[in-house]
């Protein structure tokens, strides 16, 4: 921002161009035509886009040579740096395809783009020979209290029905666009309440689970996704295990990390090490079991 105010002024106290918006002009434009001509041969969404951020900041200087402070420094803000910077955000996350459709899903719209271009090119081409051989008139005095203020005025004083039109039609088309891209819902919302009644259903139809799934196994010499959680009982929930490990077979057994735990697991009833419940039989110890 600060670089676009150090622009040498364009016009000399008669009207005529300065020797500074001379030299500018003769650096930047080649490189904006550089930088349109990758925009109109890129292949590349993104390429394309960073072309159009190049040929809009070096527009941007020439409206400040132009003593048009107010264009160039609205030129970077609002239309390269949000607008343009937006649209190559949106290029980069969702991507688009390189391939070029050879399907023409609107026909004729390449004559008619043919004949638009002419009559920009003509539009355009009336503007340079217009700015080329009349000299600008009054730019003092619209500039007397600053070039941004003498735009307001006239802007919100001459032309202030069309800024409030332009106002109105901004908004429809945002409207618009919100409502042609609305979905009717074909489906009730899905809220938590009518999950947990789903899953309530589900479980008295088909003894489906409720709660969710166990956490993997956490043990003092294995900490992984590979061992499976145990139950309440101390049975092995094998789908805490992630289905992928399951499918490659690269589960692992409890009894190679906690030995202790699978040995629990399979003794008998009764042979849990635990005191026993009233009216329990008590439990036979082994052979090594009485010498421990």
């Amino acid at each position: 921002m600060n670089a676009l105010l150090l622009v040498p002024a364009a016009l000399n106290a008669d009207g005529t161009v300065s020797s500074g918006e001379t030299v500018l002009f003769w650096v930047i434009a080649p490189l904006m035509v550089l930088g349109a001509l990758a925009l109109v041969f890129s292949r590349r969404a993104v390429y394309a886009a960073v072309s159009i951020i190049f040929v809009m900041i070096g527009l941007a200087f020439l409206y400040v040579a132009q003593d048009a402070v107010f264009l160039g420094v609205t030129q970077v803000v609002v239309y390269t740096g949000a607008i343009m910077m937006l649209f190559l955000f949106v290029l980069m996350l969702v991507g688009v395809d390189a391939s070029e459709s050879l399907i023409e899903t609107i026909r004729g719209h390449r004559p008619l783009v043919g004949l638009f271009a002419l009559g920009l090119v003509v539009g355009l081409g009336g503007v340079v020979i217009s700015a080329a051989y009349s000299a600008p008139v009054g730019l003092e005095a619209l500039n007397a209290d600053s070039n941004p203020v003498g735009v307001a005025r006239v802007l919100f004083g001459q032309y202030a029905l069309a800024m409030q039109l332009t106002g109105a039609l901004l908004i429809v088309a945002a409207v618009s666009a919100i409502t042609l891209t609305h979905v009717e819902r074909l489906l009730p919302l899905v809220t938590q309440r009518r999950v947990a009644d789903a899953k309530m259903e589900a479980w008295a139809a088909r003894g489906a689970r409720i709660a969710q799934l166990p956490a993997s196994g956490v043990y003092a010499t294995h900490n992984g996704a590979d061992i499976p959680a145990l139950s309440a009982t101390g049975e092995p929930v094998m789908a805490s295990v992630p289905r992928v490990l399951r499918v490659r077979g690269q589960q692992l057994e409890i009894g190679d990390f906690a030995p202790n735990i699978a040995a629990e697991r399979d003794r008998p009833t009764g042979q849990s090490g635990l005191p026993n419940m009233p009216g329990e039989p008590a439990p036979q110890l082994t052979q090594g079991e009485e010498e421990r």
